[in-house]
């Protein structure tokens, strides 16, 4: 199953950084973008959420929460954010139940070999719940100035 544009996101739970679980539903009412990368502490991945960090108040002014998604450890996880100085929340999916809620688990090449890896993908999620936007296959340089851009058209609608 794939969301769509317009369908209400389904609810979920996991754990988070700050020993903290972090519940979709509890966001209501604020936009939410949910950003999935790779790999914690890899230089594309550090580079997308530090560019997420720079923006927050840009975001927080777009009544948006950023949360951040893969499939490390809540440990790896909590060190990529204090060593990153993050100042949103890092979600941990070692049983990549929100992965795949959003179809982010694809085939992937690496020094040719496959294997099953996170499509870099961002999915802005409106006041109500629903699937405002999708981006899949990111390429970072840009990627957080148009996310931005789409969370204050739609917050300003």
């Amino acid at each position: 199953m794939t969301l769509e544009e317009g369908q209400p996101v389904p609810d979920f739970s996991a754990p988070a950084t700050g020993d903290t679980t972090l519940t979709l539903s509890e966001l209501r009412g604020r936009q939410v973008v949910v950003y999935f990368y790779p790999k914690a502490s890899t230089p594309g991945c550090t580079t997308e959420g530090g560019d997420f960090r720079d923006r927050k108040a840009d975001f927080d002014a777009a009544n948006t929460v950023i949360v951040g998604v893969s499939r490390d450890g809540l440990r790896a996880q909590e060190n990529f954010k204090a060593k990153q100085d993050f100042n949103f929340t890092l979600v941990s999916d070692k049983d990549e139940s929100v992965c795949r809620l959003f179809d982010v688990i694809k085939l992937k090449k690496l020094y040719g070999k496959e294997h099953l890896g996170i499509e870099r993908s961002t999915f802005l999620i409106d006041r109500d719940g629903k699937l405002a936007q999708a981006w899949r296959g990111v390429k970072v340089p840009g990627h957080v100035d148009e996310v931005l851009a789409a969370a204050q058209a739609l917050n300003a609608a």
